[in-house]
């Protein structure tokens, strides 16, 4: 495929992560400007988490099932879930009260994932396996991108003229027309992409493939040999988690997760009786199945997954606090200064997501032809722990652009090099759902730090955010540990990691 067949591929990406951006900068901002303590902000984040943990393997299931003719597999869900996500941003800072504010979170971050999740596969689906790097590549450009100009508009509303500052209980009016204009350009991103392409049918997907009939049941048969064991063992430890919130003082939050783990033993318990009764077509038993089954390389990859956007979600809850607080003494979200430190936010975000788009095109596919993809990502990780160790050295907020470039480099390759490893690897009729149940692993450690960080930060560090960005820094370090364990396939004969279209054709 052409570059500019990767453009069209990937531009509504551009538009997704543009919402996303607004979503992450500036949540924390909404919330303490509704009266959220800082202590709360965990808690109030956790839909985000949550929503994605529900929604991707649901959607990556039904996608990998889906035809709907001239509009194809993918794309019905891309479209549904740009037109939600644009009317959740239209409506997000209009929110009267906090309650309101999170309840739109929730449905922002269901809408942003049905068409993010599919995004992901549909790489895989388009490309043949020597274009997976390019195809990951040039769609994390456009990550970076589109988090720059949604990262960076309030700051840029500012610049022009626009009021920002609110008074106590209100938004100022550059988050407010930075989400409108985030609203408007998410859904003509898609829309883009729905427009010029065009899908491989089922049975061409399957003749590429080679997939026999009998290998669909497979999964099935599978977890129906399994025993309750495991089921019994996920409720004991729900049940653990659920009776230590009260004995060690844990946030109420905690009890989410105890929940949580209760309720996927139970659907366990259920998809394999269900599996064992013949029933090969139900939508739990296969997603349970193949999250049980998963390959190898995919369960060594999700341990890396894991550290790292646990990383990742910290820097997102904690960042407005930490600059206002720290380099701007300014922890009253009602002052000017607090504003200020906000927008400055904005700017930080715009950097590591453009030092992200350059490092996609440049740094990634120079690294990834000499030493290979795994030791890539490795060496991004270490500079993302970097990154965020470096807050403590750093006195004026202008010298954390600085930090921002090592976060930007771990930030491209998250984005880029597990996909790119995975895609290649994986069988192409369930690559949906193994991108939905992939990014559980994105999930789980956002939900993690969304219910445990406040416990330990309210413990050990109160009112002490900044030590949330020594905990960033060790997790990220943890990530890189765990990619070691990863070992890199062979690309095949001929095939090239560092090839990605710049500005000429690929064949």
């Amino acid at each position: 495929m052409s570059f500019w067949g990767l453009w069209n591929l990937s531009f509504g990406f551009f538009g997704i992560q543009i919402g996303f951006a607004l979503q992450n900068a500036n949540m924390s901002r909404i919330f303490q400007s509704l009266g959220a303590e800082i202590d709360r902000l965990p808690a109030l984040w956790v839909a985000a988490p949550l929503t994605g943990l529900l929604v991707q393997p649901i959607i990556g299931h039904m996608s990998d099932r889906t035809w709907l003719g001239r509009l194809g597999r993918r794309r019905p869900y891309f479209l549904a879930g740009a037109i939600l996500a644009a009317l959740s941003l239209f409506v997000m800072p209009l929110a009267p009260v906090l309650l309101v504010a999170a309840l739109m979170l929730w449905v922002l971050d269901a809408s942003l994932n049905i068409s993010m999740e599919p995004f992901r596969a549909f790489v895989g689906d388009m490309l043949d396996k020597d274009q997976h790097n390019a195809g990951y590549a040039v769609q994390t450009a456009f990550i970076g991108a589109g988090a720059v100009v949604g990262s960076i508009f309030p700051w840029a509303l500012e610049q022009w003229g626009v009021s920002n500052e609110a008074p106590p209980g209100a938004i100022p009016d550059t988050v407010l027309w930075a989400f409108w204009f985030g609203g408007a350009a998410l859904f003509l991103a898609v829309m883009w992409t729905v427009l010029t392409t065009r899908e491989f049918s089922p049975e061409q997907m399957a003749e590429f493939e080679g997939v026999r009939a009998e290998e669909q049941d497979h999964v099935i048969r599978l977890l129906a040999a399994r025993s309750f064991g495991s089921s019994f063992t996920w409720i004991a430890l729900g049940l653990l988690v659920l009776l230590s919130v009260g004995p060690l003082a844990l946030e109420q939050e905690v009890y989410l997760l105890g929940a949580l783990l209760v309720a996927y033993g139970l659907a366990s318990i259920v998809a394999i009786r269900l599996a064992r009764r013949g029933n090969s077509s139900n939508m739990l038993s296969n997603i349970v199945g193949d999250f049980s089954g998963m390959p190898e390389l995919m369960k060594r990859l999700a341990v890396a997954q894991f550290f790292s956007w646990s990383a990742l979600f910290i820097m997102w809850i904690n960042t407005t606090p930490v600059v206002t607080q720290y380099f701007y003494g300014a922890p009253d979200a009602a002052s000017p200064g607090y504003q200020e430190g906000a927008n400055w936010v904005g700017v930080l975000f715009t950097t590591y997501n453009g030092v992200a788009a350059i490092a996609a095109l440049t740094l990634l596919p120079f690294l990834a032809g000499r030493i290979g993809r795994v030791h890539t990502h490795i060496f991004c990780l270490l500079c993302g722990a970097a990154g965020y160790a470096s807050f403590f050295l750093m006195t004026d907020p202008r010298h954390l652009l600085l930090s921002e470039v090592g976060i930007g480099i771990a930030w491209a390759s998250i984005l880029a090099m597990p996909y790119a490893i995975l895609a290649s690897n994986l069988p192409q009729r369930k690559l949906g759902i193994y991108m939905g149940l992939f990014n559980v692993f994105i999930v789980v450690p956002q939900l993690l730090v969304a219910t445990v960080m406040g416990s330990i930060m309210k413990r050990f560090f109160p009112d002490e955010p900044i030590w949330t960005m020594a905990f960033a820094a060790g997790v990220m370090a943890l990530a890189a540990l765990a990619m070691l364990r990863v070992r890199e396939p062979h690309a095949g004969p001929g095939a090239d990691p560092a090839r990605v279209p710049i500005a000429q054709p690929v064949t």
